[in-house]
């Protein structure tokens, strides 16, 4: 499954790194199907021949996704950030379209060109498996399987009005008086990040050591990140069952959280109270509790009046 990832992360990489060159000439990005057929020159290729050994349909996913992000940055009424190279050991993964196979009475699944895995189920799968993600985190592998199902548009049984305002010592205060406290899973951990990170720049970089004091500050950040999602994942699920509109405001949290240290000309006042007010902000995480509540109330039964 590494040699998959890493075989797309090079895949991406390389044809993110031509189409630039492209760009800089003046001249037009190749569309897929000419980056497909460039693929097959690079399997037959001596130095590039390892992507042989990998599915197919992964790589051409890859190309897929590469291509989307191409034409997403160049959209003139809704453009997104160029794509960028990826690193390694970052959102490792890779996407099988088809192919696949599950046995969720062995709690196994089959990933071609790679066999029988066995997983740990979270929950049951309902509908027909269409497409699945095999994603690595640190020391483990993630699998998301997409499926169809027909469903008949139920009807939100609430029909009630509610309104949001973010804080930094409440997480939100609802219109009705209701106060969500924040869970504050940064700062509570703060002081365990910090003799963590003290100990690994202590490390030789590279070493043994060095990698796996990485380690311990990967999994203490993970934990850090589980915790606020959870918290963020429970509180916007009951605001949503319990209401059929929901108005938050508009806030620019990449402007709110900017630095106060200015520049060498014109240097900022109160650095560090600034600072740790960023820190407040963005362990509270506004931009993923919006992003969440939007999700919700577009799966969520539709209110009718």
């Amino acid at each position: 499954m590494r040699q998959f990832a890493g075989s797309c992360r090079f895949v991406w990489n390389k044809t993110l790194a031509l189409q630039k060159e492209l760009l800089a000439d003046g001249k037009s990005c190749l569309s897929y199907n000419k980056t497909a057929a460039l693929l097959v020159d690079w399997k037959k290729n001596g130095e590039t021949d390892f992507l042989s050994g990998v599915h197919s349909q992964i790589l051409q996913q890859t190309l897929m996704n590469l291509d989307k992000a191409l034409h997403e940055a160049f959209d003139k009424s809704n453009p997104k950030q160029f794509p960028r190279f990826k690193k390694r050991g970052l959102n490792d993964s890779f996407h099988y379209p088809q192919g696949f196979k599950l046995d969720e009475p062995n709690n196994r699944i089959f990933l071609p060109k790679i066999g029988w895995v066995r997983y740990r189920k979270s929950q049951n799968i309902t509908g027909t498996p269409k497409n699945i993600t095999v994603k690595r985190e640190l020391d483990k592998w993630y699998v998301s399987v997409q499926t169809e199902l027909e469903t008949t548009e139920p009807i939100h049984p609430s029909n009630s009005i509610i309104g949001i305002d973010m804080g930094v010592v409440n997480l939100a205060t609802l219109s009705d008086g209701t106060v969500i406290p924040p869970s504050n899973s940064l700062n509570k951990n703060l002081f365990k990040l910090k003799k963590i990170q003290k100990r690994l720049s202590r490390k030789k970089k590279f070493s043994n050591n060095w990698f796996k004091q990485k380690k311990k500050l990967q999994k203490a950040h993970r934990r850090v990140r589980n915790i606020r999602n959870d918290h963020l994942h429970k509180t916007t699920t009951e605001i949503s069952k319990n209401h059929a509109v929901i108005v938050i405001e508009d806030l620019k949290v990449s402007n709110m959280s900017k630095s106060a240290s200015g520049t060498k000309e014109s240097p900022g006042k109160n650095v560090r109270a600034k600072s740790g007010l960023n820190r407040s902000i963005l362990d509270q995480s506004w931009y993923e509790f919006r992003r969440q509540l939007e999700y919700k109330q577009n799966t969520s039964p539709k209110y009718k009046p």
